[in-house]
């Protein structure tokens, strides 16, 4: 975001630290929102492939709990651009978002705001579909707050081309840890993050127990990392790259 590296930068930090895949956000392409041309793609494609790296999904920015119906189509257009851009990219998914749903009325119920997501959502998982790329999930604190949030909106779309991206860090009501689980077996990708919170506060991933709750789920694909917060990026992933390979290997 300080403009410091490039993608291409980030690729090859990624690929020097020794990781197995790269997940390229849509909002850190030059000129987002509006889609690269197909030779950005393929440049950065191509650098991936030479440097070892598989690309393991890419994200936009959207939001399908705003009440006026114009914007949210326009909302899901956004999605379904993107979507062609991780088919071109390679990228076997989209990680999308609920929304935040601050603009809502006092007249709105949830129920109703979650109608208008699952229809949002369905169209995505229409188009994608045909395009190849799933549509991922996230929780993120914002309209999904819970495990039974990001579940109900999951089975009402009911699409194989829908999972969850399961962002371990931002399930802040109740037991973490349990929501984790609950969430597990419907993820088709994770963030794993260097912190969570238990009652409310700010602690320490366990990671040990985060990686048996993913063994258990049965999942078998990439484990993204995620670090917030102050300080360097380059040596705060550097450490916790590190943790999480150490976690990996410990708990077989």
């Amino acid at each position: 975001m300080s403009k410091q590296m490039t993608l291409d930068d980030v690729l090859v930090y990624c690929a020097e630290l020794g990781f197995d895949a790269v997940d390229p956000t849509a909002y850190y392409f030059p000129g987002y929102p509006t889609p690269p041309n197909d030779a950005y793609v393929y440049q950065i494609k191509q650098k991936a492939f030479r440097l070892g790296l598989d690309i393991s999904g890419t994200g936009v920015r959207n939001d399908f709990t705003l009440p006026d119906a114009t914007r949210r189509k326009a909302e899901v257009d956004l999605v379904t651009k993107w979507t062609d851009v991780a088919a071109r990219l390679g990228a076997p998914v989209v990680r999308i978002f609920a929304g935040l749903g601050k603009e809502l009325p006092a007249s709105y119920n949830r129920e109703e705001v979650t109608g208008w997501v699952v229809d949002s959502i369905r169209a995505c998982t229409d188009y994608a579909a045909s395009r190849g790329v799933m549509i991922v999930l996230q929780n993120h604190a914002d309209f999904i707050q819970t495990a039974d949030h990001i579940l109900d909106i999951v089975r009402k779309v009911n699409s194989d081309w829908l999972a969850v991206n399961l962002d371990i860090g931002s399930f802040k009501v109740g037991d973490p840890y349990a929501q984790i689980a609950r969430v597990a077996p419907y993820a088709a990708t994770w963030q794993l993050k260097e912190n969570l919170f238990v009652d409310g506060q700010e602690v320490p991933t366990d990671l040990a127990r985060v990686v048996r709750i993913v063994r258990e789920s049965g999942y078998r694909g990439y484990l993204p990392i995620e670090t917030l917060g102050k300080g360097d990026p380059k040596v705060k992933v550097a450490a916790f790259f590190d943790k999480v390979k150490k976690a990996l290997t410990t708990n077989g």
